[in-house]
């Protein structure tokens, strides 16, 4: 009871911004304490092109988080996604000194290092560095390297890259929104952590998160990363095509394709019509449910292609690299009528529609367990792995606040509130050293982490 474990996520979509604020419960499972969204302004294909719109988003989605949960945020893992994002694979290696000494942290800090040291075009920067297998003195498929022997160490790294420029452009939002940013995450990883288990990843798996701006795709072979790409289509793109095929607004564009939109065109008769008001008195607009499946049908083939394109560019047709579990869909775009047999009738593929619902308390909200908020419930898992301490009770803050007006008690609140993070961080160290992965992970994390604190810092 005294140090709750709040954690809270942050995700800045093209169509909407998430905040959610959550903790584990005596089960392990993910208890969700408050939701705030907000219209997405300023965000287009997930890169920030309107700084003041994206703010007052921001503000917006956590004031609505903070007011549902009787919380106040102090600090968000945010989701990083966009149409900048790429990923590639890179293999290094180091020469030890002494093979008769065991593998330490150590090693593995060289061997990032030299990953970080790798060439990037010009204004791209490393997100994540994330290990696959390691390999010593030519012994391949070692997960664990740290305690063995060896005079060669080398391993195989997939590597995220995106636009520096963009990604620092979300720090300046969140900073000026009044909060701190304690994480990063690829977005697709995000979705990952929520809908995937275990032995989808072990055994192979494709995840599709269709968001408004951008696809995004993470593949899993042997519970390791594979793959990760951003598709720059969404379900903003169909909407645009209604828009334009059936020649009404946006609002009714977005309505129909919710309401009565489907992936399969042979599902609906010539006779189906609906209705549409007319602008300003003008005469209703009749619309064939048929054409508008044919619209959204032409439109998810085309995302669905280049999604697939990428899943073959991984080897997904080497029968060592076979996908046994097929593909989840989760996202917004997943929620589109019989889109999941379209994908299984293109790609060939078993297929489901991925859910957040495993890792959260029984007793939580149906809506918060759509395909929609997967990012999000995947950041505030991401934020309880980091152990991060990320709002307190609204309560517990006039507390400390009483005392001001008489010096002497002042000091007391400020060293108990000062103690807690201290001892979490060093738990929370110790824990995670015990992990390549996850040292490998961290160590990155904190030095990109403070290169990136130091630009906001000299920008202001």
């Amino acid at each position: 009871m005294e140090k709750e474990n709040i954690a809270v996520g942050l995700d800045i979509g093209t169509t909407k911004i998430v905040a959610m604020i959550g903790k584990k419960n005596e089960y392990g499972k993910l208890e969700i304490l408050g939701v705030g969204k907000s219209k997405s302004l300023g965000v287009a294909r997930g890169v920030v092109n309107n700084i003041t719109q994206t703010i007052q988003s921001i503000q917006q989605a956590i004031q609505e988080a903070e007011n549902n949960s009787g919380y106040k945020i102090k600090d968000v893992v945010v989701g990083i996604a966009g149409q900048h994002i790429r990923s590639i694979q890179h293999t290094d290696y180091i020469s030890r000194n002494n093979p008769e000494e065991v593998i330490d942290g150590n090693d593995i800090q060289l061997l990032i290092d030299q990953v970080n040291k790798l060439a990037m075009l010009p204004g791209e920067e490393i997100i994540h560095v994330l290990p696959q297998e390691f390999k010593i003195d030519g012994q391949s498929e070692i997960k664990e390297p740290i305690g063995m022997y060896g005079g060669r160490l080398e391993s195989s790294f997939h590597v995220v890259v995106g636009q520096g420029a963009s990604i620092r452009n979300v720090g300046r939002c969140i900073q000026s929104s009044g909060i701190e940013l304690s994480g990063l995450t690829l977005e697709p990883l995000a979705s990952a952590d929520a809908v995937l288990s275990q032995e989808e990843k072990e055994a192979g798996v494709a995840l599709i998160d269709i968001g408004g701006g951008t696809t995004d795709l993470a593949i899993f072979k042997d519970g390791i990363i594979r793959h990760t790409a951003v598709i720059p289509f969404g379900g903003n793109v169909i909407t645009d095509d209604i828009k334009e095929g059936c020649s009404i607004i946006e609002k009714q564009a977005e309505l129909l394709k919710v309401k009565f939109g489907s992936a399969w065109p042979g599902e609906n008769k010539d006779i189906e019509i609906v209705s549409i008001p007319g602008l300003r008195g003008r005469e209703p607009k009749e619309i064939s449910l048929k054409n508008l499946s044919k619209i959204i049908h032409a439109r998810v083939v085309e995302i669905i292609d280049q999604v697939f394109t990428e899943v073959k560019a991984y080897g997904h047709e080497d029968p060592r690299k076979k996908l046994i579990a097929g593909i989840v869909l989760t996202g917004g775009g997943a929620q589109l009528k019989h889109i999941k047999q379209l994908v299984e009738y293109i790609t060939g593929m078993d297929t489901r529609i991925g859910y957040p619902n495993e890792h959260l308390a029984g007793n939580s909200d149906e809506e918060i367990s759509s395909p929609l908020y997967a990012t999000a419930v995947g950041l505030v898992m991401n934020s309880i792995e980091n152990n991060t301490q990320s709002a307190v009770r609204m309560d517990a803050i006039e507390q400390p606040k009483a005392p001001v007006y008489r010096q002497p008690v002042v000091q007391a609140p400020v060293v108990e509130y000062s103690k807690a993070p201290v001892q979490d961080e060093t738990l929370n160290t110790n824990e995670k050293q015990n992990s390549t992965v996850n040292k490998i992970q961290k160590n990155f994390f904190d030095r990109y982490y403070d290169k990136f604190k130091d630009f906001l810092d000299n920008a202001e």
